[in-house]
């Protein structure tokens, strides 16, 4: 069997497969071309592929011999899911593993715009620090700030963790009721609007469908307190990127920390780069050595079981063995702009 892997991923995963498949590394720094992709799919049998990758229709048509894909990540965005389902293809990714890291980046994105670490950095470097001023780089507090977490998933909840750990009272959207966890972390549901309209710091965490494409648009930015603080570790087109650069030039928020963007990268001249009250991180969310070794198994794991003509044991489209549409519902967290009060 072949198995064709569109980056280097860590090589305990890559060993796995190794042993059972005749396996071609893409060693590129960036991902393959296209060309590269659709002539490396029509032979072989199983695909390690990345969020980088767009695993179209094309694609998977391309790939005739196909009996899995694997992804390298939680979200699946980049993957025709209809078409490889269509096809019997089941598609893995890598869910919980990396919950824990990216929860730790997106607090430690809150913290930085928050006390502007950032800008204290560049001060510093500058030769500006000449000496303790009262008034000088005064930032927003934490403790006890309202925190609002847009989808109580994994990571959100995990963030909601953290927020309640520093004293913070924490506001959440969700699809559903998460009874247990607002008894156990005292969080308070509501819809959308009214999460932008109070909470001082707003965190993204809900996946990337038709229906959040650019939740976070020029409306919802208005909606927002002027000192509030916007950070992304989902996805960047769930946020409107122009608008959010011309909420922060005027003043609609305070300051905005993302790891994600739309597109990944953003081009040099872009107006968010310029901006001080802007931090942006190059995806980083999951990039420890535990959770990408991790990762890098469960793919590894996904792909020799769809090999085997096995359930895949952390399968994306779950009705390709016939368990169910409402399953797909349930991985998407089911958001809508209507239910999340928009």
């Amino acid at each position: 069997m072949n198995a064709f892997v569109t980056r280097l991923i860590p090589e305990a995963g890559l060993q796995m497969v190794r042993q059972v498949c005749q396996v071609r590394v893409w060693e590129g720094e960036l991902p393959p071309p296209r060309e590269v992709l659709l002539q490396q799919v029509a032979g072989c049998d199983g695909l390690i592929c990345l969020l980088t990758d767009p695993i179209d229709a094309g694609v998977i048509a391309a790939g005739g011999r196909l009996r899995v894909i694997s992804q390298f990540a939680v979200g699946v965005d980049n993957i025709d899911l209809a078409a490889a389902t269509a096809r019997g293809i089941p598609v893995g990714h890598t869910p919980g593993v990396l919950t824990e890291a990216t929860a730790d980046l997106a607090f430690g994105l809150l913290l930085a715009a928050a006390r502007r670490i950032p800008e204290g950095i560049e001060y510093v470097r500058a030769g500006r620090w000449r000496t303790w001023e009262p008034l000088g780089l005064l930032g927003a507090a934490v403790w006890g700030a309202t925190l609002g977490v847009v989808g109580l998933g994994r990571i959100g909840t995990a963030v909601a963790r953290r927020g309640r750990g520093f004293g913070m009272r924490v506001l959440y959207t969700s699809r559903t009721r998460k009874q247990r966890l607002e008894a156990e972390l005292g969080l308070e549901r509501v819809v959308l609007g009214d999460l932008l309209a109070r909470a001082d710091f707003v965190t993204l965490h809900c996946p990337l469908t038709p229906e959040t494409y650019h939740l976070i648009d020029e409306r919802a930015l208005r909606r927002m307190k002027p000192t509030a603080v916007l950070v992304n570790t989902a996805r960047g087109p769930v946020m409107e990127m122009e608008a959010l650069a011309r909420a922060l030039r005027e003043g609609w928020i305070a300051a905005a920390a993302l790891d994600v963007t739309d597109p990944e990268p953003l081009p040099p001249d872009h107006p968010l780069l310029s901006l001080p009250n802007c931090i942006i991180l190059p995806h980083i969310g999951s990039a420890t050595v535990a959770a990408r070794e991790r990762m890098a198994v469960m793919a590894a794991e996904n792909l020799l079981a769809g090999l085997r003509g096995e359930q895949l044991p952390y399968c994306a489209n779950p009705e390709v063995y016939g368990e169910g549409e409402q399953l797909r519902s349930e991985r998407n967290g089911g958001f809508s702009r209507r239910g999340l009060g928009l």
